[in-house]
């Protein structure tokens, strides 16, 4: 099942001094009325120079362990173990400690938001069953008119139970949850090399592609409220989830949860080297 991914609307403002990026990170898209970007310009991106905690002008947290509708296990902080500038990449790092595992969900909610935009994030994603690391859009009307009615761009998700599969998915009111507006493609080093997921999104259609390959395309016969949600701004979000409704191995849950994670794994790292998103 493609289950939904509620929001915690907490943002927290944290001390930090953040890194500094190359001019794009500063960046604020508006796409009114007075737009004169050129079809594939480059916008906005992030490319995580330096070290440190993300640019708060760019991102801000998810926090806490209340499953976040999927029943997943994993707590969402903002320490520096779980997330962080490093070498150049973002590092999101899932860790267990004592039975609990720590990890980090950063979004540009409130900070950066696009429409019909070409997004490129180029990756590497952890290994283990039980793992679900995500790159994915929300609509930023969330919490006026509520998931799916916001909308939701899935650029690409993992789950460690089935390696080497890498998968996009949109969420409508139309299909949603166990969505059948989804595709899936075979990425066998995506643990071991950096591959580039991309997401082409036009008032048409909304297209997937890993390394520009194309591997799936939405384009409904008929546009309205319940199949394309897609006229207004989303934001990114970038995260690692352990176990829930999807992530969960059976073969390694207990006491009737979603808890299935290989118990041999430690840390689950996914590096990001950079996310740009261009106008279309």
């Amino acid at each position: 099942m493609r289950p939904m991914k509620l929001i915690l609307f907490v943002i927290l403002v944290l001390p930090f001094t953040y890194c500094k990026d190359d001019p794009g990170s500063s960046f604020s898209y508006d796409n009114g009325d007075d737009d004169t970007t050129k079809a594939g310009e480059l916008i906005w991106s992030d490319e995580f120079n330096g070290q440190g905690a993300p640019n708060t002008n760019n991102w801000t947290y998810d926090l806490g362990d209340n499953g976040w509708g999927n029943n997943e296990v994993q707590l969402y902080t903002s320490d520096r173990k779980n997330v962080r500038i490093e070498d150049g990449k973002l590092v999101i790092e899932a860790v267990k400690e004592d039975g609990q595992w720590t990890s980090a969900r950063i979004k540009t909610q409130n900070k950066q938001t696009f429409t019909h935009v070409t997004v490129k994030a180029r990756a590497k994603l952890p290994d283990g069953s039980g793992t679900w690391p995500a790159i994915w859009m929300l609509g930023d009307n969330f919490p006026e008119v509520g998931w799916p009615e916001c909308g939701e761009i899935d650029i690409m998700e993992h789950v460690g139970k089935d390696p080497g599969v890498v998968h996009s998915a949109l969420h409508t009111p139309s299909s949603y949850g166990n969505t059948q507006n989804t595709g899936e493609i075979e990425v066998p080093d995506f643990d071991e090399a950096f591959h580039v997921y991309e997401t082409e999104w036009t008032s048409e259609r909304i297209s997937f592609k890993v390394d520009g390959e194309l591997f799936y395309s939405y384009e409904p016969t008929e546009q309205n409220a319940r199949t394309w949600p897609y006229d207004h701004p989303f934001f990114l979000i970038v995260n690692i989830a352990m176990g829930g409704n999807w992530g969960s191995d059976p073969q390694y849950e207990s006491d009737g949860k979603k808890n299935g994670i290989d118990p041999a794994l430690e840390r689950a790292r996914m590096e990001v080297d950079y996310i740009r998103v261009y106008a279309n």
